[in-house]
């Protein structure tokens, strides 16, 4: 999905092998011969495990939260991962939860353990669900985790239930394991409706900050600090409604794949199957788009394409100072049916060099763009001041 510019570093695997979790802390043996304990996470989580605030939790490995079982997490627990790179992140597997309910006041973080924490230190969270996916006709909703070919997500159960993300920072996440596979900030693989996505802040991530290949779960609240490729991500039949978005990159931080994009949407994975059914058909309600990186080009503010359908309103896109957008909007290959049109509409600040007119849209069929030049619009930013960030 990304074309890496820069080269990918070998990090040496961290093996652990497979334990059990339970609410005793007696989980189970790890590489190191001694007990794995709550405070140290990795292995396969078989039953229900609740990490507590207050004390230090420790990711040292590749967490697999498996069916049936439920990883609760109380407000104000900071989770350390490893700086450890791909073989260090959560996953949630079909059937299981995690419930990461936090307040503005209390939030919970997971972040590096690095003394200078940077970028890609670590894998990152990623839900499986039981939501639907595109996919050939007759062919069975699932799909392989990008980062863990061997565990599987999707099926037909668009109200699924993978649990609660909510007051939630993620940072220094997006290890990559090679050209065309890497992880992301959050990463949400067929997640339904049941789960609840608000609230959340991704900040210095090494890949995209939140993906979502299909599923339908509805999210709110999302914000995006210097992600190095986009801010947000849509494929593989993505069908939910994403509502006050705000996606920036500062001054001085880089890009990593040679199209960093503010919203990228495909319909099907990768463009690869475009006869698929149940393609990206998705609605953002309140995005701010924002590149502040002097002489750094972000490829597309809005990039929808390879069948995919959006309706986005209140829009909001800007540059700072120096800063680059290769195109402010780009709906070159959108679906554009009469009963299915990619719509956006959008204001954007000229103040810095940003041209109005600098949008594709070569389509037929209904596709449609509307653009004015303003400085207003675009998502709530007051509802983050639980996070700090500095606007």
């Amino acid at each position: 999905m990304k074309k890496t510019i820069l080269t990918i570093v070998a990090i040496s695997a961290l093996i652990f092998t497979g334990c059990s979790l339970s609410d005793d802390d007696n989980i189970g043996t790890g590489n190191n011969g001694g007990q794995v304990t709550s405070q140290n996470l990795a292995g396969n989580l078989t039953t229900d495990l609740t990490l507590r605030s207050g004390v230090a939790h420790n990711l040292i490995g590749t967490l697999l939260v498996k069916s049936g079982s439920t990883l609760t997490i109380e407000a104000g627990t900071t989770i350390n991962a490893l700086a450890g790179g791909t073989d260090v992140y959560i996953l949630v597997e079909r059937g299981g939860k995690i419930i990461a309910d936090g307040t503005a006041d209390n939030p919970i973080k997971f972040t590096s353990n690095a003394t200078v924490p940077k970028p890609g230190d670590w894998g990152g969270i990623i839900i499986n669900g039981n939501a639907p996916l595109s996919r050939q006709s007759g062919t069975d909703s699932n799909a392989a985790t990008e980062v863990n070919n061997g565990i599987f997500f999707g099926g037909s159960n668009s109200a699924d239930d993978s649990g609660i993300l909510d007051y939630v920072i993620i940072e220094y996440s997006g290890a990559r394991i090679d050209d065309e596979a890497e992880h992301n900030g959050l990463t949400l693989n067929g997640v339904g409706t049941g789960t609840t996505i608000s609230n959340i802040a991704i900040f210095y991530g090494d890949d995209d900050a939140i993906e979502f290949f299909g599923g339908t779960v509805n999210t709110e609240n999302i914000l995006v600090v210097n992600a190095k490729d986009d801010m947000f991500d849509f494929s593989q039949g993505y069908a939910g409604t994403c509502t006050n978005l705000y996606g920036v990159r500062e001054n001085g931080y880089t890009a990593v794949t040679s199209d960093p994009r503010g919203i990228e949407a495909d319909g099907n994975l990768d463009g690869n199957s475009p006869s698929d059914i149940n393609e990206s058909n998705f609605t953002v309600n309140g995005v701010t788009i924002i590149n502040n990186a002097d002489g750094v080009e972000m490829s597309d503010g809005i990039k929808v394409r390879r069948d995919a359908t959006a309706t986005i309103t209140n829009a909001y896109l800007a540059l700072g100072a120096g800063a680059i957008f290769g195109d402010v909007i780009d709906l070159q290959d959108s679906k554009t049916d009469s009963t299915d049109a990619t719509s956006v509409t959008a204001v954007a600040n000229t103040a810095n060099g940003l041209d109005i007119t600098d949008v594709k849209n070569t389509t037929s069929g209904g596709a449609t763009i509307n653009l004015s030049a303003g400085t207003t619009g675009g998502a709530d930013a007051t509802v983050f001041a639980w996070t700090g960030y500095q606007f």
